[in-house]
């Protein structure tokens, strides 16, 4: 059996709990000893990554093949806004193949959709931005997760 791959996408202001909501859980699957059929990377763009909360955290991949990998998943925060301007960052995400499933939180959906990967797709994110989202899908819901194809993407991790 081949392991699952996961990379964990960070950058400059994202929502600390964003992040860590899902990987905690995830990498605890391998730390706990469940199951050693799982690799995770904590990936970035830069060498140095602070949340919008203050939170130091060091990326174990920086700038890497992210075609690579089965699962990606993109936290939310206001660095999104950032991003969304940066074509280099956005032609990194964008080599993610159809094949890899990729998750986002809240604000992250907005990226998809810049991307051109939203187009025809379901989508959800943070209330506060759903009118932004539109821009990119005609199927932007109002819901706290929306799975279409290859794409999950989550309204935020918090009751919202």
């Amino acid at each position: 059996m081949s392991s699952m791959r996961i990379a964990f996408i960070i950058y400059n202001k994202l929502t600390t709990l964003d992040f860590i909501g899902a990987y905690d859980p995830l990498t605890r699957i391998k730390t706990m000893g469940f199951s050693n059929q799982i690799e995770y990377d904590v990936c970035s763009f830069t060498d140095r990554v602070v949340s919008v909360e203050g939170l130091e955290i060091v990326p174990t991949k920086i700038r890497n093949d992210l075609s690579s990998y089965d699962y990606v998943i993109i936290p939310g925060g206001k660095g999104v806004f950032e991003l969304m301007e940066n074509k280099e960052f956005l032609e990194w995400l964008r080599i993610i193949p159809e094949s890899t499933l990729i998750c986002t939180v809240c604000y992250a959906s907005l990226l998809l959709g810049v991307i051109g990967k939203l187009k025809g797709k379901k989508a959800t994110t943070h209330r506060a931005v759903m009118e932004d989202l539109k821009k990119y899908t005609d199927n932007a819901l109002d819901c706290r997760i929306v799975e279409d194809g290859n794409i999950i993407t989550a309204r935020g991790v918090s009751r919202q």
